[in-house]
C-alpha cells in the first residue's frame, strides 16, 4: 500500500502494530503518544518522527491508526476544537482500534465525516504477540468502501479481518466477545480457587477441565498463570473492568437482566480497587484463592 501511515497511541499494542507494518514494507511517517518518551523511542527504532501535536499526525499521513485507552481518550484526540486529529483531516482515513462504547465509534464517524474524512473501527481480539506477528483478529465497522480500501493494511495486521457492519456494530460484537471472555475468566478463577481449597492437584484439575465441558480458550491462556500467580500483563484487569462495564451498559440499555455480566464486572472492579488492575486479567484469581488478596 502506497499510503503513508501514522500511529496515535504507541503502548504495547500500538507499538507492535507499527513494528509489524514497518516489517511488511509500509511507510510509517509519524508516531504520537501522550507519554512522549514512548513515541521518541519507537520513532528512533522505526526511523520515523515523533510528533508532539495531533494536528502534526494528520499532516504527516494519509492513514492514521489510533490505539488509545478509553472513550474519553478517543474523543479527546478527535476534539472538535483545539489540537486535534480533525485539523486538516480532509481525505484522511482513521482506523480506531481501541475497545470503546459503540456510541463513541458512531460519534467519531460523525465528526470525521463533517471534516471530509473517513473512519473505520477495527476492534481487536488477541494480544501483544499477535499484534507483533500480524495475527490479530479484527472486527471492523463503518463504510464497506473504507474497509475495502484499507485491505492492504488490515491483512498485514490480522489473519482474516472481519467486516461486521455499520459504525458501532463491530464495537457491539467486541463488547460481547469480552463479556463472555471475562465471565469465563472469573469463573475459571473460582473453579481453580475452590479446587485449591479442597486440596486437589491443580495440574490434574486443569487437565480434566480441558477434556470436559469446563474447557475454554481462557483455560488455555490463563489457567496455569492463575495457578502459579504469573500475572504478566497481556490484557489488564483494569481493561477487563472497563470492557465488562461497556457490555453491562449495553445490556441495561436493551432492558436485559445479565446477572453473570454484572457479577463479573464487580469482580474486576474489586480487583482494580485492591490495586491489582495493572495485573493481567488472570490476576482475578488473587480474589478467589485462599491466602491471597481475597
Amino acid at each position: 500500500m502506497s499510503e503513508s501511515i501514522a500511529f496515535v497511541g504507541v503502548g504495547r499494542m500500538g507499538a507492535n502494530m507499527a513494528r509489524r507494518l514497518k516489517d511488511r514494507g509500509h511507510t510509517i511517517t509519524a508516531v504520537y503518544d501522550v507519554h512522549a518518551p514512548s513515541a521518541s523511542a519507537l520513532a528512533a527504532e522505526l526511523g520515523t518522527q515523533a510528533v508532539t501535536t495531533l494536528a502534526a499526525v494528520t499532516a504527516a499521513a494519509q492513514v492514521i491508526i489510533t490505539v488509545v485507552t478509553d472513550d474519553a481518550a478517543q474523543l479527546a484526540v478527535f476534539a472538535e476544537s483545539g489540537d486535534s486529529l480533525l485539523t486538516g483531516a480532509t481525505g484522511r482515513v482513521f482506523v480506531n482500534c481501541a475497545t470503546l462504547s459503540p456510541a463513541t465509534h458512531v460519534e467519531i464517524e460523525r465528526r470525521t465525516q463533517l471534516r471530509g474524512a473517513h473512519s473505520l473501527e477495527a476492534c481487536m481480539a488477541s494480544s501483544i504477540p499477535q499484534a507483533r506477528n500480524g495475527t490479530l483478529y479484527l472486527m471492523c465497522g463503518g463504510a464497506r468502501a473504507t474497509f475495502d480500501r484499507l485491505q492492504p493494511v488490515l491483512v498485514d495486521l490480522a489473519t482474516a479481518p472481519r467486516y461486521i457492519g455499520h459504525a458501532g456494530q463491530a464495537a457491539q460484537v467486541k463488547a460481547l466477545v469480552n463479556m463472555v471472555m471475562n465471565i469465563n475468566t472469573a469463573g475459571l478463577a473460582e473453579g481453580l480457587g475452590l479446587g485449591s481449597a479442597l486440596g486437589l492437584d491443580l495440574d490434574m484439575l486443569r487437565e480434566v477441565f480441558s477434556q470436559t465441558g469446563a474447557a475454554s480458550q481462557v483455560l488455555k491462556t490463563d489457567g496455569e498463570d492463575m495457578q502459579n500467580r504469573a500475572h504478566d500483563c497481556y490484557f489488564s484487569g483494569a481493561h477487563a473492568a472497563k470492557d465488562s462495564t461497556i457490555a453491562w451498559n449495553l445490556g441495561a440499555a436493551a432492558g436485559l437482566n445479565l446477572p453473570l455480566a454484572a457479577a463479573t464486572r464487580l469482580q474486576f472492579e474489586r480487583m482494580t480497587a485492591l490495586g491489582l488492575g495493572s495485573l493481567d486479567k488472570s490476576g482475578v484469581a488473587e480474589l478467589t484463592f485462599k491466602g491471597r488478596h481475597g
